[in-house]
């Protein structure tokens, strides 16, 4: 019987990034590939690269792209679940 492999992780292939808009609108956990990020420029690359994906949804949207105010690595969400979780118990105590 043949051996099954796993996947590689999403967290090698690509960094995930929490983008604001100057609107003020936010979206989440935007994927860049971890390969263009780093060296002197950091992660300046992951702005230009979300700003090609925002190129490509505004053509098919047909509304002009928003410019980006803040670009911020995300936050593992591992921890946060269970952050809630304590709040809620604390709540109905």
């Amino acid at each position: 019987m043949a051996k099954r492999t796993k996947s590689k992780a999403l967290d090698t292939e690509f960094t995930m990034f929490d983008v604001v808009y100057e609107d003020g609108s936010r979206t989440s956990n935007r994927r860049v590939l971890t390969s263009l990020l780093g060296g002197l420029d950091g992660d300046e690359p992951a702005r230009t690269a979300i700003m090609e994906q925002d190129q490509v949804i505004s053509e098919k949207s047909g509304k002009p792209p928003l410019a980006i105010a803040t670009l911020v690595r995300s936050s593992k969400s591992g921890a946060e679940p269970d952050a809630r979780k304590d709040d809620r118990k604390k709540r109905s105590a």
